[in-house]
Parts: structure tokens; sequence; C-alpha cells
């Protein structure tokens, strides 16, 4: 006969302890108050209160953990709540921190204070380990030069070229900004001689006030020239890019964070000031379509850039992108060829870039890395004639000399950098920008939250954090045995691709030569065959994959 085992379990589970301890002295404070002293209130309403808690944890559905664990189950959601905060400020090293250690964070804080920003003690990075990079400095240095360190941008149909600064704020739009962080960027540039990219959301009341360079940043909703129905309006446009503070126009592809991603402005969040700066109605939902309407094909793009020239009265036009599909970007350079019309800039976004909010998939998986995409695009206009009279601007976690120099190496005339000026202007990258609870006032709406950033104080920082980057970029290019930061080439620039050897890049990347994707036959790696995927006429290819490739195999063998 089988026996039955009773399992002896516990009227009242463990981890209900801290409720019934609750409930037990509720009662026992309760019957103090009378017995002992009227005191006793004070205790009995706590853990009268805590008691109520956990009966509200057994009888809700929302949260099994505080069903399971009544009142200390909130802890749980304590806990989580400050993790960053706990991280940061108790568990992080030097070379922790994401997307911006420690170390890097404070290399900023010290330049934007004017500070000494230096590293004792030696490097604490693992100068072995796989994503280390370096440049090799001379055994014969060179003085540090004088020179101001700009670019001139503008190309052979540009009226007005522009002299920009190898370091620039890029883009980030009021609204995502407080109005107090726009205004101390607006006002650090104009002191330290450099622009400010608006951003998408247009041109805003405090980058009026405050008189500094801007680069206007066009999306796909036109805010700043948009037509009732969402689309772009010429004579808008006309009116805002005489201004004379601004100095390029920028169209905007994509952008690394969440390239091919549009976006929805509910209606609450379009205050008065956003509704004025974007030019639409206060208080009405507002779409950013994830495509232009202005154009639809690279033929239509280029026809876009040239009329925005002639409606600029002939400023510096360009576009900035995170390369997604190799085939699209060249069907662009296809179109330049076709139609002799060019832009006078681009920007490649890395997909390293930062944004307020997207969605995970995107920040973490969708898009080009910066180094390949720079690489990329620098190679396609080499190899078709184009690069002298296109500038390419750069941006992706640049922060440093360093960064800036790596990136010149790899094809860049200039870099903007965005997260860097937020540091300067106090970002403690807390990463509370979607939740309008930025705690420095930097990344919110919240009016009182903005007073805590001092704009005089802050456009000092700014301006500071610009000089001394730009002096140790010097440094950094004589010590490199360079008169100019525009020296740096590939082969300075050392780096490990994957699991290969430590190889320079001009070794670890490839790189055309000048004029070669105009040859009638080529092989190059990764270029050859998207090349003839590309056409003018449509940003969609004109063969698929295995036939260009088997194409591209008949060229080659004839």
């Amino acid at each position: 006969m089988p026996i039955c085992l009773r399992s002896h379990r516990p009227v009242f589970p463990a981890r209900y302890f801290v409720f019934l301890l609750c409930l037990f002295l509720t009662l026992v404070s309760f019957i103090l108050i009378f017995a002992w002293n009227i005191h006793f209130l004070w205790p009995f309403a706590v853990f009268s209160a805590l008691s109520v808690t956990g009966v509200l944890d057994l009888s809700q559905t929302k949260h099994s953990v505080l069903r399971n664990y009544p009142v200390i189950g909130h802890f749980r959601f304590l806990f989580e709540a400050i993790r960053p905060e706990l991280r940061q400020y108790f568990f992080e090293s030097n070379q922790d921190g994401r997307p911006f250690s420690r170390e890097r964070r404070s290399m900023v804080y010290d330049r934007a204070k004017n500070i000494e920003d230096v590293l004792p003690f030696g490097t604490e990075l693992d100068v072995y380990d796989d994503a280390y990079g370096w440049v090799n400095h001379s055994i014969s240095p060179k003085p540090e030069t004088h020179d101001d360190l700009r670019v001139t941008i503008g190309g052979p149909d540009c009226k007005q070229p522009y002299s920009a600064s190898l370091f620039n704020i890029s883009a980030m739009s009021f609204g995502s900004l407080s109005g107090n962080a726009i205004l101390a960027l607006n006002k650090g540039a104009k002191a330290g001689n450099f622009y400010h990219d608006t951003g998408e959301g247009s041109v805003s009341r405090y980058h009026r006030e405050g008189g500094g360079d801007l680069v206007w940043e066009l999306g796909s909703g036109y805010f700043g020239c948009r037509a009732e129905d969402g689309t772009f309006d010429a004579e808008k446009f006309k009116t805002q890019a005489a201004n004379p503070q601004i100095k390029m126009i920028e169209i905007k592809m994509s952008q690394g964070a969440k390239p091919g991603h549009g976006g929805v402005l509910p209606g609450p969040k379009v205050t008065e000031e956003i509704a004025e700066a974007r030019g639409i109605p206060v208080g009405k939902e507002c779409v950013s379509p994830a495509s232009h309407s202005a154009f639809s094909t690279p033929l239509e793009l280029l026809d876009f850039i040239a009329r925005l020239r002639e409606l600029s009265g002939g400023k510096p036009i360009g576009f900035k992108l995170c390369v997604g599909h190799r085939w699209e970007f060249m069907a662009i350079v296809k179109a330049m060829l076709k139609t002799g019309i060019k832009p006078d800039f681009i920007v490649v976004d890395g997909a390293e870039g930062g944004t307020g909010a997207a969605p995970v998939e995107f920040a973490n998986r969708l898009g080009t890395p910066l180094r390949q995409g720079l690489s990329f695009v620098h190679n396609c206009l080499v190899g078709t004639g184009l690069r002298d009279d296109i500038k390419l601007a750069a941006s992706g976690k640049l922060i440093s000399a360093y960064d800036i120099a790596g990136t010149m190496a790899l094809g860049a005339d200039w870099v903007n950098s965005a997260r860097g000026f937020m540091f300067a202007v106090g970002c403690i990258q807390s990463q509370s920008c979607h939740t309008n609870r930025c705690p420095t006032g930097v990344a919110t709406q919240d009016p009182k939250r903005q007073q805590a950033l001092d704009v005089p104080d802050k456009s000092q920082r700014v301006e500071n954090f610009h000089r001394n980057t730009l002096r140790s970029l010097k440094a950094f290019t004589a010590a490199s045995g360079f008169d100019h930061p525009s020296e740096f080439e590939p082969e300075h620039f050392y780096l490990r691709e994957g699991n290969r050897a430590i190889m320079p890049a001009s070794a670890a990347l490839t790189w055309v030569k000048r004029g070669e994707l105009l040859d009638e036959a080529h092989n190059i790696p990764a270029y050859s065959t998207y090349w003839e995927m590309a056409v003018a006429d449509s940003f969609h290819p004109a063969k698929s994959l295995a036939t260009a490739k088997a194409l591209q195999h008949h060229k080659v063998s004839h």
C-alpha cells in the first residue's frame, strides 16, 4: 500500500514576514497609544500605511513580485530606479560607463571648466585589447601650429562659401534640448567662432538670441519652411535662409541613432515656443515622415539641392546620412555624374551617434558605424573624381583630439560633436533624456528644471571645451610630425579589424584610387558589385546582387 507523505509547508511563507510584522506593529502601536503615550500615533501611522500597502499588493494583479512579496517587493522597484546612479557613483571604474566612459566624460568636464586635463600614472586602457587603436608619433615632432584650424566649405556652384572650424556642435533640436541649453551652446559657439547645427527642429528664438553661426538642418518635416500640408514651402525657406546667421543648409536624410525612422510630436508637447520655431500650430500633433516628400529619387535629390542653393542665394547646401544600403549612396553619386549637380558637403553620421530617444533595435542594430561609413563615402567620391569639390564631415562619439585626428585620417575634413558639447553644458549622462526629467536642465522642457542651467557660466564652458580640444589637437598633430590635422592619412591610424593583426587603416580598410570607379572594368571588393546595382534615377537596385556579380565578373574577365 503506497505511503502518502504530507508536505510540511508553513502557514505563512517567509516572504510574508515583513507584511505580517507591519500588521503586528500596527496593532502594538495602536494599543500603546491608549496604554502608554499619544506619541505612538506616529509609528501607528507609518505601520498602518505599510499594512495597507501590503493588502493592496496582495490584491493587485499587475506585478507578480508584489503579490508574492507584499511591502518588501517595493524595494525591487526602488533599487531598479536608482540603479544607474548607484552604478555611476559607486561601482563604475574610469573605463566603465556607456556610451561614454568616466574618463572621457571627465576629460570634457575638465576642459569645459578650463582646468588641467592630465592623466596621472599612465594609461588605464588595455593597449592589447582588440578595440585599441592609436596614431604613431614622429621622432622629429613639429612646432605646434598657430593656425585657426578651419576649412572652407563651398563647391564650384556656391556663391557664399563658409569657413568652418574643424570642431563644431552637431545637430540637436530645440525641443529635445531646453531653451537655456540651446542658448548656452549658441553663445559659446559665437564666442569660440564655430558653428551650431540647429537639428531638424529648425531655428528657435534661442538660436537667434545667441547670435552664433548656424547650420540649418532640414528634415522630412521641413520645419521652418513647412506648408500647411507638411510639404516644403519654397517662399518660407527663402525668407528664413536669408538670415545672415544661417551659414549653411543641411538636408537630413537619416541619422545614425535611428536611421529610416520618422517621428510624431504629440500635441501637448507642441508649446508656443516649439510651434514658433517649427512653423506649426500650437497644441496640434506634428508628424515627421521617415522619408522626404520633396524628392524620391537621386536625381530629384540633386534637383532639390540645386533649388535650395538658388533660393538661399548661393549658400553651401549639403546632406547628412548614416550609410545604409551601399547602392543607394552610389546611386546619388551616379546622379551627380549624370547631372553635374553636386552638394557642397556631406555629413556622415555613424550608427554610434546619439539621440534623445530611439527604439532599441534601431539604436543597437541598424545603420553603418562611422569608420566604415565614412571611408565608404570618401572612397566613392575619390573613385569618381568628385572628392575635390565636396567636403566631408563626420559625427558619432567624437569628443577628443584623437577622435578628430583618427576621423580626419579616414577622410573627414571636419567633425561635429553633440554629446561632447552636452557634457560641456552640464549633462551627466543620466540617460533620462526621454523622460523630461533631466537632472541638469539640458534635455527637458520643464521650466523649473531649465532654470538650473546658468547660461553665462555654461556658454563659457562650451567655448572652453572647444578651445582646449583644438589646442590638444594642435599638440597631438605636432607630436605626430605634421603641421596641420589635414595631413593625417590612413597609414598613420593603427587599428584592428576584427581578429586580424594590427595594421594601419591604409591596409585594414579598402581604399579606392582616384577615378577607379569610372573605369569600364574594375574589381574592388565591396564596391564594384554595388556600383553595378546602382542607377541614377532610383534608390532601388537595378539588378539583383547575383546578377550584378555575374555581370561584374564578365566585365573583368573580358
